[in-house]
């Protein structure tokens, strides 16, 4: 009779698996169509990759610029950014909830002691212990955990790649910095030389040897120097600031860089080996689609039946020590569960599983094309500045020999003052220029880093 009934409740888990199965609808493998979509898109690209497969090792942001003061600035904003700092405690939170999910497949032990008394007869003592256990026929719990790792991965990929964001912000705020003092000590330069020519021209038309809109128009030049510095020193004072948001530091910094441009120490061409796949952000993205993928098989298999299986061990006493301590009634419970109408929701649970799946492709397709698009900008930037850095420089070389061979001339009488000063004009303007087109250039590479997945490297 035993065996009897066992087979009938084997054919009726049979018949309720096949009846649950035939509800579903055949599943897209989003996971191999984000595989091919990369492939498709890396190959539809191939002048980006032949530039940058250059061969390399493996580098990192902090790589970019050895400066002992800058990674200082570096750990300093990894230990106490407060958005970094956030973002490390929910994936702390999310490491609890997977050992969480992990103790839904283990059986739960539970006791229980009450104690009881009725007028007109003696106090009575109840103590219980009850075990019981879901069996996991269907992998339906192991399932959950691991569509719950898959999801703990893809928030730590985002971790990092907010990290190397942090990095990326830090270190292009230090050459802000740089840069910003440098156009105040180019612009100082020019006061000075303006007011120096100020001075000459006001001497002159006193002396009856200039007319008034020469003097004018040095007045204009050396007031729009002026307001030009002091737009120059705000700038710089907002770098600060930015820096110290950065750091999670609301203190004036105790240290800034020299107004010198630190050396580059990877070139163009000394790019590690690239193909987008170091990028977090991307990782993310698929193990995103993953983990969806495993919650859609979830949805699924919640129309399976479910088996749970209990134990209890109870005992009833006139004293607490017989009713802990006695000899218990144990009782053992099977049940077998199968939805079998819920107006639909389970059905509806599982099309909006994989439509969240399909939307996670879609993220994934989003996030991949952006990648590109980031990388196909810092190289076209990376190009362009190094062409107006080669040409820049040469004509401020140029304009530095033509302002010596005019200065010549002025002092010998050959050449007008409005001259001389057209051309210091025009050469404090290229350097100016130049010093720009350096720092624009130093940033882009920082922007070209993190595009192309260049992470952080653990101190």
């Amino acid at each position: 009779m035993g065996y009897r009934a066992i087979s009938n409740i084997g054919l009726l888990c049979s018949c309720l698996i096949l009846t649950a199965c035939s509800s579903s609808q055949s599943r897209d493998n989003f996971s191999e169509l984000a595989n091919q979509e990369f492939e498709s898109t890396v190959s539809n690209k191939p002048f980006i990759w032949s530039e940058l497969n250059q061969a390399g090792e493996v580098s990192y942001l902090n790589d970019l610029i050895e400066d002992e003061q800058l990674n200082q600035l570096i750990n300093q904003a990894l230990s106490a950014n407060p958005s970094l700092q956030k973002t490390m405690l929910t994936l702390q939170a999310s490491l609890w909830e997977i050992k969480g999910d992990h103790a839904n497949q283990l059986p739960s032990v539970e006791a229980g002691f009450s104690a009881g008394k009725s007028e007109g007869s003696d106090a009575s003592y109840s103590a219980d212990i009850t075990v019981s256990w879901e069996l996991d026929l269907w992998r339906k719990l192991a399932t959950s955990e691991q569509a719950s790792e898959k999801s703990l991965a893809s928030d730590e990929a985002l971790y990092q790649a907010s990290r190397d964001t942090l990095v990326a912000n830090v270190i292009k705020s230090w050459l802000a910095i740089i840069a910003k003092q440098r156009g105040i000590l180019i612009e100082q330069k020019r006061l000075a030389l303006l007011e120096a020519n100020e001075g000459l021209i006001l001497k002159r038309f006193r002396n009856g040897l200039g007319d008034l809109e020469a003097l004018d128009e040095a007045r204009t030049s050396t007031s729009q120097s002026r307001s030009d510095l002091a737009q120059y020193t705000e700038e710089l004072a907002i770098a600060k600031r930015d820096l110290q948001l950065y750091l999670g530091n609301s203190e004036a910094l105790e240290q800034i860089p020299e107004a010198q441009y630190p050396a580059v120490d990877i070139g163009f061409l000394q790019l590690p080996n690239q193909s987008l796949q170091r990028r977090p952000d991307l990782k993310a993205a698929y193990l995103a689609i993953e983990a969806a993928d495993l919650n859609t098989s979830v949805a699924y298999k919640d129309m399976l039946p479910s088996i749970s299986l209990s134990a209890a061990l109870a005992e009833t006493a006139s004293s607490p020590s017989k009713a802990l301590f006695g000899s218990p009634i144990w009782s053992l419970l099977a049940q077998l569960t199968q939805p079998l109408y819920q107006g639909g929701q389970l059905k509806a649970a599982a099309e909006v599983a994989k439509l969240e799946t399909a939307q996670a492709f879609q993220d994934y397709r989003d996030t991949l094309f952006n990648a590109v698009y980031e990388v196909e900008n810092a190289l076209g930037q990376e190009n362009v500045l190094a062409i107006q850095t080669t040409y820049t420089r040469d004509a401020l070389t140029s304009s530095q020999n033509n302002l010596k061979q005019y200065e010549k001339k002025y002092r010998s009488g050959l050449v007008e003052l409005s001259d001389l000063i057209d051309v210091q004009t025009t050469t404090f303007d290229l350097e100016a220029e130049l010093d720009d087109i350096i720092y624009q250039h130093l940033s882009n590479r920082v922007d070209l880093g993190l595009a192309l997945g260049l992470g952080v490297k653990q101190q």
